[in-house]
């Protein structure tokens, strides 16, 4: 492991728990606790507990953010509700995805931009790129002008903070996560008020929708409550001030006990992401890949009037995303290759397989490959390449497990 790598605020208690630890994106994060199936089934039957501090918080707010986010991003922020949430993009000019981020929502101008551990500095690079360029990009936001634009006010570029070092990110997530929130002792849900002066107002758990988020306290330190995740079950993601992460993890372990919570580790979180058919950065993303390769054209808000990427030429014969599911117990990992018709040698390689698993939750392997187009019609039998072996392998749709609501 890297010696430089960053620890979360959360690193001690990880260690008295004995888990064990793995370098991710540049940060020593728990990759288990005890055991992966164990920690996977708790999350699919009752709620699990993951310190997702890596993550690389960005606070983008005043002159105009909103505008200032849709040109910097795939899709469109500015009509987004105050106390919503958003999946989106980050694109390079030629349409490449520097990385997969969430959007929230906290005021007129104000937004949380929370985006992957291992793109922070190339986040970090787009925002501060865009803020250069702002006063150029400007005037085409509000529509196509003619003549001299130059002069336009600098007071409107927003302000981009990094939070990534101040703040802590933990997860509560399984069916049973809104009960463990409800137990926690001393969660006072409820925001400030409008108007100075006036009581703060307060909100309900359940009242809290998918992909929104609420200001809420615990004892005396400011959260962010958002219902948002990656593990394809219900829960709630609690942005924190770093130095009450402990206090919290420790609070929140002892509250969801009954409810069988246990801390779970970046293992279960894969499995539990690649069953939820949710893309991951470096895998199923990159700089190489285009939102629609992805199946992610639906991000992409292609008639705002100009955004980074927008310009990018699509590559019509470029490999697509595809779930592919097989019997038996061998699954492909990440670079195994993806071979055309039912497993005999000799057929052609039709693409690669970028995760792959044996399903803990449905009990047979499944993996997510790029194939080419002609290769991606859901039925088609394919054969994954596992250490010399075809399996045989079917084109699926994603996800491969929903959860029932």
């Amino acid at each position: 492991m890297d010696s430089t790598a960053r620890q979360s605020p959360l690193h001690d208690r990880h260690a008295q728990l004995g888990a064990s630890f793995t370098d991710f994106g540049g940060w020593l994060m728990p990759v288990r606790y005890t055991s992966d199936l164990a920690e996977h089934h708790a999350v699919r039957s009752a709620a699990g507990l993951f310190d997702i501090s890596h993550m690389a918080e960005f606070w983008v707010h005043d002159g105009r953010a909103a505008d200032f986010l849709d040109y910097v991003l795939a899709g469109r922020v500015s009509t987004l509700e105050i106390g919503k949430a958003k999946y989106s993009l980050v694109l390079a000019e030629d349409g490449g995805i520097i990385d997969d981020v969430i959007v929230y929502r906290t005021g007129e101008q104000y937004f949380l931009v929370v985006a992957n551990a291992g793109n922070r500095d190339a986040v970090a690079e787009a925002l501060a790129a865009a803020r250069t360029a702002w006063p150029r990009i400007l005037p085409f936001l509000d529509g196509p002008v003619e003549g001299d634009w130059s002069g336009v006010a600098g007071s409107e570029v927003p302000r981009v903070e990094d939070l990534t070092e101040q703040t802590a990110l933990i997860a509560v997530q399984g069916p049973r996560a809104r009960e463990v929130l409800e137990a926690l002792p001393d969660l006072d849900l409820s925001e400030p008020a409008p108007r100075a002066g006036e009581p703060r107002a307060p909100w309900e758990l359940a009242d809290l929708s998918y992909y929104a988020a609420r200001a809420a306290r615990w004892r005396d330190a400011d959260l962010l409550v958002a219902r948002t995740g990656y593990t394809g079950e219900d829960g709630f993601e609690l942005l924190a001030p770093a130095g009450v992460a402990g206090e919290l993890w420790d609070a929140l372990l002892v509250a969801g006990e009954p409810f069988g919570l246990v801390p779970a580790g970046l293992a279960a979180r894969d499995t539990l992401r690649l069953e939820a058919g949710m893309p991951l950065y470096g895998h199923e993303l990159g700089r190489g890949i285009r939102p629609a390769q992805a199946g992610l054209g639906r991000v992409v808000a292609a008639d705002k009037a100009d955004f980074v990427g927008k310009n990018a030429v699509a590559d019509e014969g470029a490999p697509v995303l595809v779930g592919l599911v097989s019997e038996g117990r061998r699954a492909g990992r990440a670079g195994y290759g993806v071979f055309a018709g039912d497993g005999r040698v000799g057929r052609d390689r039709v693409g690669e397989v970028t995760s792959g698993a044996l399903s803990p939750t449905l009990g047979h392997p499944i993996a997510m490959a790029y194939v080419s187009p002609a290769a991606s019609a859901l039925g088609t039998e394919l054969a994954i390449d596992v250490r010399g072996t075809r399996i045989p392998a079917t084109v699926t749709a994603l996800p491969f497990y929903r959860r029932k609501k």
